[in-house]
């Protein structure tokens, strides 16, 4: 079985609620999600940082800042991904990762990076600093339309988070 088969098991029983056998798949494939994520080629190092929300490996966070910092695109994406992933249930996990994840919304060289960064910062509280560093991006005439599109969408959004605490 590859990573990827066993990360599609791991999210089929994650989906199910089969925590037992989650943990024992997670046990099972713990280094070599660790070892892909330190393989000199990015398309490894990609599917194992997907691989960590698919497992919902939450002991592996650290592991997603690695990716986050990766000098490949589609590595940084896919860690991206992930923490979009498992921060759906869990804001605290974009709070820990928020002075990145604005530095990837504001100056990554990839647009697609940014804007899953921006995507990544809708599920966690809606900071003021955050808020800003969007609609600074949004109301820019030099960013391309689509970012200027998600980085209004993602601001309107957390300003309304906000208003209902």
């Amino acid at each position: 079985m590859t990573l990827a088969e066993a990360a599609a098991e791991a999210d089929a029983l994650a989906q199910a609620g089969d925590e037992k056998s989650l943990a024992s798949l997670r046990s099972q494939w713990d280094e070599e999600i660790e070892a892909g994520a330190r393989d000199a080629d990015y398309r490894v190092r990609a599917q194992a940082y997907r691989a960590i929300a698919q497992f919902r490996f939450r002991q592996k966070l650290e592991l997603l800042r690695r990716g986050l910092e990766d000098d490949s695109p589609a590595a940084r994406g896919s860690a991206l991904i992930a923490l979009e992933s498992l921060s759906r249930t869990h804001p605290g996990d974009v709070n820990a990762f928020r002075p990145l994840l604005h530095e990837l919304a504001a100056r990554d060289p990839n647009a697609a990076v940014r804007r899953l960064a921006m995507v990544c910062l809708k599920n966690g509280t809606p900071q003021r600093d955050t808020i800003q560093i969007l609609e600074g991006i949004a109301e820019s005439d030099e960013e391309d339309a689509d970012l200027r599109k998600t980085a209004g969408s993602v601001a309107a959004l957390l300003v309304k988070k906000s208003r209902t605490k």
